[in-house]
């Protein structure tokens, strides 16, 4: 029985599956302690763990194929994912978009680590499982380093009515105004587009305390109306 257990797979493929799962457990440290702890966006969360799992795989397969053609089925197959993310979805916030680069780069790392195969002498010329335990060490301290020296201050959008308040000499009574809508202690105030033929102005608010998520209100808020807040 177990020998007809492994004929179904390649002789490779429990080195595959190894580092999927370290290429798994990397992403999900990245994603849950360094990402989420901060953003609390369960959306991108699941965003981020699927596309690296699907990336892996995808790749993976890839290179099966002959080594020339699995190089460009590779790139051909990553633009055209980018591409419809792109064009697709919402735009992604810069933040989030550096963490799904990093998610992506990664499994691919992972997948392609043994393209190269083993060489006529038997010897292994693919990358080795502690190299690839440098390059996810070095990512995950990069990434940690740069969060605890970059404070990210809580911000939230606001589609602000009191448009006579907008002005510099008025700032404390916009701020006043606003704690006393929003329930919270605001650190300042950024000034974005000024509708006045509706009394509208577009603000993003900056706030003590934990970012709960900044969903970009975008029922009634242009792209143009928050891409300079």
């Amino acid at each position: 029985m177990m020998n007809q257990l492994k004929e179904l797979f390649s002789p490779d493929f429990g080195d595959t599956l190894l580092r999927f799962a370290l290429c798994y457990l990397v992403n999900w440290i990245i994603v849950n302690f360094l990402y989420f702890k901060k953003a609390k966006r369960r959306d991108f969360f699941f965003t981020f763990m699927i596309i690296s799992v699907a990336i892996f795989f995808l790749v993976y397969l890839m290179m099966g194929m002959d080594r020339g053609k699995a190089t460009m089925g590779v790139g051909l197959g990553l633009f055209g994912i980018f591409s419809i993310m792109r064009y697709r979805t919402d735009a992604m916030p810069v933040r989030e978009m550096t963490y799904l680069f990093v998610v992506v780069c990664l499994s691919v790392v992972h997948a392609m680590a043994d393209s190269l195969g083993v060489d006529a002498t038997g010897n292994l010329i693919g990358t080795p499982l502690v190299e690839l335990l440098v390059i996810d060490v070095i990512v995950v301290l990069a990434i940690i380093t740069f969060e605890r020296s970059l404070k990210v201050q809580a911000s939230k959008l606001v589609q602000y009515d009191r448009i006579d308040l907008i002005k510099p000499e008025r700032r404390e009574e916009l701020i006043a105004d606003l704690e006393a809508r929003l329930g919270l202690k605001v650190v300042s105030v950024r000034v974005g587009a000024v509708d006045f033929l509706r009394d509208m102005a577009v603000l993003r608010v900056y706030y003590e305390g934990n970012d709960s998520g900044d969903v970009k209100n975008m029922l009634k808020i242009k792209n143009s109306d928050y891409a300079s807040v």
